[in-house]
């Protein structure tokens, strides 16, 4: 298949995917519709490597997650992190909602290596699961083997409708306060045109025309390197992941004036970073074969129904302890079954949806868009390698 037209073909699916959400108003997410549509594209002609082709490898998607996540990071201020602390709670509470309820009721409906295998890539991402898989087949479980990465590749149909559909609501309650003065706008900031000398108090002598595109480029990939860098030293001491990293120095550099907020859009390169990396995470929807899910089907929609039912009541418990809405703590809690990039395109994807007045805009993505992401960190990225990491030692 010429490039360019493995090109055409996975843009257009994404295209569809936006389409579909704007008519739906988010209540159908475009990863979800993007996800169903490369499952069939696989399934009929798309040879397996079309991602490939069209000119994203793995190595490109690497150096897009990295400059997306330092991104993240500027999002979100040092006293924004500060008051997290509710989502870590809901979020961790979500995740031992589903080994709960997969180590009781799961375990009297599929056989305990199927449990063991199933919670940390329900709980997380392509890691835990690439862990869980290569455990399950040292141990001679093939067909268990095969379960951890399709339960990664599927989980996010259920994930994608209800966070939608959680975020719409929790979106509508906040609209409603807004318009009424009970709601104020956190971490806002000025969209005035010296914002960038405002922001960048490093840099604050230096002459606006050099704070070019590649200018901007060039510290966000040194930001993210020196995530990286860091990793690496620590590796021998404590296994800490880059990603995990990225976000927090992206927190910092923004913090001490190194790197603008939302440093990528205004270099102009936010949109190809997503098309990028949203291309790369439906690329592990080839190994989903027709034959594959057939043989794991049952035990696949069981266990990520009794997971999502788990993440529901323990994250409903938390929320209500910790006074958060149950729809804001429901959807933080499901930012486990998906991660980075789906929570960040669906939380604005419901925000575009309910307003097109930037003051609304500004409100709800300040109170909806940074636990979220940090939900999302928490489970998927730090959370579900270390039980990979004790889970697989079971097997």
């Amino acid at each position: 298949m010429p490039q360019m037209l493995a090109l055409v073909l996975v843009v257009g699916i994404l295209f569809i995917g936006d389409l579909v959400s704007n008519r739906t108003k988010a209540w159908i997410p475009s990863v979800f519709v993007s996800a169903v549509l490369f499952i069939i594209g696989y399934w009929t002609f798309f040879p397996k490597e079309i991602v490939s082709i069209a000119g994203v490898p793995p190595v490109v998607a690497t150096m897009m997650i990295y400059l997306l996540i330092t991104n993240m990071g500027t999002l979100l201020s040092i006293q924004q992190l500060k008051e997290q602390w509710k989502t870590i709670l809901i979020s961790l509470a979500g995740i031992l909602g589903i080994i709960a309820v997969l180590f009781s009721i799961g375990t009297l409906l599929f056989d305990i290596e199927t449990v063991i295998v199933a919670i940390p890539p329900l709980v997380g991402g392509l890691v835990s699961a690439l862990i869980m898989s290569e455990g399950a087949a040292n141990a001679g479980l093939t067909t268990l083997s095969v379960f951890a990465i399709v339960i990664y590749v599927m989980q996010g149909f259920a994930g994608y409708p209800l966070t939608s559909i959680a975020l719409k609501k929790e979106g509508k309650s906040l609209l409603e306060k807004f318009r009424k003065g009970e709601l104020t706008i956190q971490g806002q900031t000025n969209t005035s045109s010296d914002e960038p000398q405002e922001e960048l108090k490093m840099f604050r002598k230096m002459p606006a025309k050099y704070n070019t595109d590649y200018f901007k480029f060039f510290r966000l990939a040194l930001v993210g390197f020196l995530a990286y860098l860091v990793s690496t030293v620590l590796e021998p001491i404590v296994s800490i992941s880059p990603y995990v990293l990225c976000l927090l120095f992206g927190i910092i550099a923004s913090s001490i004036g190194f790197l603008e907020r939302q440093v990528l859009q205004k270099a102009n390169g936010f949109g190809l970073c997503i098309m990028v990396l949203m291309l790369f995470v439906f690329d592990a929807l080839k190994t989903a074969t027709p034959s594959m899910i057939m043989q794991i089907l049952y035990p696949l929609i069981g266990t990520i129904i009794l997971g999502v039912i788990g993440m529901y009541i323990f994250s409903l418990l938390m929320g209500k302890v910790l006074k958060v809405s149950k729809n804001m703590a429901f959807a933080i809690s499901l930012t486990a079954l998906y991660g980075f990039p789906a929570d960040y395109i669906i939380t604005n994807e419901v925000i575009n949806s309910l307003t097109q007045d930037e003051k609304e805009r500004e409100a709800l993505t300040a109170h909806m868009l940074p636990p979220m992401l940090v939900g999302g960190f928490i489970s998927v990225t730090i959370v579900s390698v270390i039980l990979a990491g004790i889970f697989v030692g079971f097997l």
